[in-house]
């Protein structure tokens, strides 16, 4: 069953559709856009659903009112979970790293356009995105620690030493303190720091999304699968998806286009 991205009405989060690009924007700025349980599992099924939204190319994540994500609620997710059983504490947890899961498992790029606060799960939002764009205001913290939890939350311990390294990784989720922008980039966290940042998102998004965005989403799936194998493995694999994007009309387009002097002109397939 498709998922109807146009006619999209999400309850909990802001949603745009144009060109191919959709945009999520977090949207509580009167708190910095904490999450809540019900966003939470909104985003979660959302980024499920865009495995069958064939209109979608490029995602953008972004917040509203200058700061990107300040984490969990506190006094709608911290203050209840301090009162909940071991099964309740567990369905949250799990819910929440599922969440990272459909990101890094949907077949579009995820691009995050951040500015200011990137705090908690919004730190965890930047890093499971495929692409990181920062403001010279941004400050990402994964503050766990602050609240008495350990740096061990929703794939940290995993993906962000895949980032920039195991040593200031082991130093961001000890100390939960403030990794700057200029640190970010230095790091290798942002891809970019810019003035206008969602310009910047946006500009990479429009050139992706007319891009061939089958071969996208392969480069994508294997970006992810080749974490866990062995370099020979990885090789055997890309030489199978490889092939598989030889069949496709998208790069018998390019080859045509490239033998007329032309542009090719990609239409995912």
């Amino acid at each position: 069953m498709s998922f109807d991205a146009a006619s999209f009405r999400p309850e909990h989060f802001l949603w745009e559709l144009a060109d191919g690009v959709a945009t999520v924007t977090l949207n509580r700025p009167e708190r910095k856009n904490p999450l809540t349980f019900e966003s939470y599992a909104e985003l979660r099924d959302t980024f499920r659903a865009l495995n069958d939204a064939r209109d979608v190319k490029v995602v953008i994540i972004r917040g509203a009112g200058g700061n990107f994500c300040s984490g969990g609620d506190v006094h709608e997710i911290i203050g209840p979970l301090t009162k909940m059983d071991d099964t309740g504490l567990l369905e949250f947890t799990t819910m929440t790293g599922d969440l990272v899961r459909a990101i890094r498992a949907c077949p579009q790029p995820v691009i995050a356009a951040v500015e200011g606060v990137c705090a908690g799960a919004g730190a965890i939002l930047a890093m499971a995105s495929d692409i990181r764009f920062a403001s010279p205001d941004a400050k990402a913290a994964f503050l766990f620690t602050r609240v008495g939890l350990s740096g061990a939350d929703m794939g940290a311990c995993a993906i962000l030493p895949r980032i920039i390294g195991h040593g200031r990784a082991a130093e961001l989720l000890f100390t939960g303190r403030s990794m700057s922008a200029d640190e970010g980039l230095a790091w290798g966290f942002w891809n970019r720091v810019v003035d206008d940042v969602e310009a910047e998102a946006r500009a990479l998004a429009l050139q992706l999304s007319s891009g061939p965005t089958f071969a996208h989403t392969i480069t994508k799936r294997q970006l992810h699968a080749e974490w866990h194998v062995s370099i020979d493995q990885a090789i055997t694999m890309e030489a199978e998806a490889q092939a598989v994007c030889m069949r496709t009309r998208d790069f018998h387009r390019a080859y045509e286009a490239f033998a007329a002097k032309g542009k090719p002109q990609f239409q995912g397939d």
